[in-house]
C-alpha cells in the first residue's frame, strides 16, 4: 500500500517547506493505516534531513518516484523509503531503504542468532533485527509474491542508511556474523552520504513519476516459481512431513476448500482438532506448501513464535536457509491493517490461542467475539479460506468443516 507518495522534486519541496511530517501524517489518516507515534514523527524529521542532503546534491532526476512508509502486503511491516526509476540500460529499478538513527555506541553484535543485533531502543538496550536484514527481508518478500516485480521484471535494490552511526563502531554491525546480509544489502554510515549518493545515481538515471511504485502497490499477489521450488524441495525427502491416515484426508479437504473459496469467492473454514502429537502441524505445513504450488498466497500463522521457529528450522534442507522462507511463517498481528481478501488462505496453528487479545482481527475489532475456539475466527476478512488446528474441536459451527486427527 502506498501511504506517502511523491517524486524526488516533490519530496525535496516538502522537506524544504517543513511540511513533510504533516504530509505523511495526513497520508496515514487518508489511508486509515493507524495512529502515528511521536517517535515516528521525530524519526521522519531527523532522517529525512539526511535524505535531503543526499538527493538535493545528486544527479538523481526530479521525476524519480518516492514512497515513504510503503506497507508490505500480507505483513504489518512498512518500508521507510522507496525510490523508483530506470538505470542506464532502461532497466526498471526500485531502491528499498531502511533508515536508522542509531549512533553505534550502544550497538553490539549478537553471536548465534541469525540477523540479530543489540542496540539502544525505546529507553533500553534490546535485541532487534539488523538493518541490512530488514531491508533484505522486505525486498525478498516482494520478489516472492509480487507479480509485477516477477514479470516486468522490476529490480529491487535494498540498502540500509544509518546516518548517525559512527564508522568507529562499524565492526559491531558489519562483520562475518552478518556477512550474508551486508554483502547483499550495503550499509551506509555517518559521513558516507557521497557513497550513498553515487549508489543511487548509478541505479536511478531517469525517472518514472512513481509508475513502478504504483505497479507494485496494485499488483496481484502470487508465489514466485523460485519460492514454490524452494519450499517443495524442503518438504520432499523429509520423512517427518509424510502424511499418514486421517492426516491425508484432512489435507485433501483443506485443498478442496481453498480451491472452492478462490473459485466462488465464498469464504471457507476447516477446523482440525486433535490431542498433542497427533500430527496437526504436519498437516498444516503440507497444506501451506501445496497451496503455494497452486499459485495461491498462503501463510502459516500462530500467536506465539515458538511453533513458527520450530517448523522454519525443520524445513531447512541443504543450501536453502530458514531466512529464505521465514516470511511464510507469521504472527497474528500481521493482519491488523490487511485489506479484505488480501490472502488466499491462512493456516492457523494452535488456533485456540488466537483470542481477543491476539490482534488477529486488529485492535478493537473483535470485542464481540468472546469464544477463544477456532470457530470464532471464521469471519476474518483478510483471507478467503482458513484452516485452523486446535486441541479443542469446535462443534456445531456455522461454516466449513471440522475434523479430528
Amino acid at each position: 500500500m502506498l501511504i506517502y507518495e511523491n517524486t524526488v522534486d516533490g519530496l525535496l519541496d516538502d522537506i524544504d517547506a517543513d511540511r513533510l511530517v504533516e504530509e505523511i501524517d495526513a497520508a496515514f489518516s487518508e489511508n486509515s493505516v493507524g495512529a502515528v507515534s511521536p517517535g515516528e514523527r521525530q524519526a521522519w524529521r531527523n532522517s529525512f534531513q539526511y535524505i535531503y542532503r543526499t538527493l538535493s546534491r545528486s544527479t538523481v532526476p526530479g521525476d524519480v518516484g518516492v514512497a515513504i512508509e510503503f506497507k508490505v502486503p500480507l505483513t504489518s511491516n512498512r518500508v521507510d523509503l522507496m525510490l523508483s526509476g530506470f538505470g542506464k540500460d532502461g532497466d526498471a529499478n526500485v531502491i528499498v531503504m531502511e533508515l536508522k538513527q542509531w549512533d553505534g555506541e550502544t550497538t553490539e553484535r549478537v553471536e548465534g542468532k541469525d540477523g540479530i543485533v543489540e542496540t539502544y531502543l525505546g529507553g533500553d538496550t534490546r535485541e532487534t533485527t539488523h538493518p541490512s536484514y530488514q531491508a533484505w527481508s522486505y525486498a525478498n518478500f516482494l520478489r516472492d509474491f509480487n507479480v509485477e516485480i516477477q514479470e516486468r521484471p522490476i529490480n529491487l535494490h535494498p540498502v540500509a542508511y544509518l546516518h548517525n552511526y559512527d564508522p568507529e563502531h562499524r565492526d559491531e554491525i558489519e562483520n562475518e556474523t552478518y556477512e550474508q546480509y551486508t554483502s547483499a544489502v550495503p550499509l551506509f554510515l555517518k559521513g558516507e552520504t557521497s557513497n550513498l549518493r553515487a549508489h543511487l545515481e548509478e541505479r536511478l538515471q531517469s525517472g518514472d513519476d512513481g509508475d513502478l511504485l504504483h505497479a507494485i502497490a496494485g499488483s496481484e499477489l502470487r508465489p514466485s516459481k523460485s519460492l514454490q521450488d524452494a519450499v517443495l524441495s524442503m518438504l520432499e525427502g523429509n520423512d517427518e512431513f509424510t502424511l499418514l491416515g486421517s492426516q491425508k484426508v484432512v489435507f485433501e479437504e483443506a485443498i478442496e476448500l481453498a480451491n472452492r473459496a478462490n473459485d466462488s469467492g465464498d469464504k471457507q473454514v476447516l477446523i482440525v482438532g486433535g490431542e498433542p502429537g497427533t500430527g496437526k502441524t504436519v498437516v498444516a505445513v503440507n497444506i501451506l506448501v501445496e497451496l503455494l504450488q497452486r499459485d495461491l498466497t498462503a501463510q502459516y500463522v500462530s500467536k506465539n513464535s515458538a511453533p513458527r521457529n520450530v517448523y522454519e528450522k525443520k524445513l531447512r534442507q541443504g543450501s536453502l536457509l530458514v531466512k529464505d522462507i521465514k516470511h511464510l511463517f507469521t504472527g497474528a498481528g500481521s493482519y491488523v491493517d490487511a485489506d479484505a481478501n488480501e490472502v488466499d488462505a491462512l493456516i492457523a496453528d494452535e488456533a485456540h490461542r488466537l483470542n481477543e487479545k491476539s490482534n488477529f482481527f486488529g485492535r478493537g475489532r473483535i470485542r464481540s467475539w468472546r469464544s477463544s475456539t477456532p470457530a470464532s475466527l471464521a469471519s476474518s476478512s483478510s483471507t478467503k479460506a482458513n484452516a485452523f488446528t486446535s486441541r479443542t474441536l469446535a462443534r456445531g459451527q456455522r461454516s466449513g468443516s471440522t475434523h479430528r486427527t
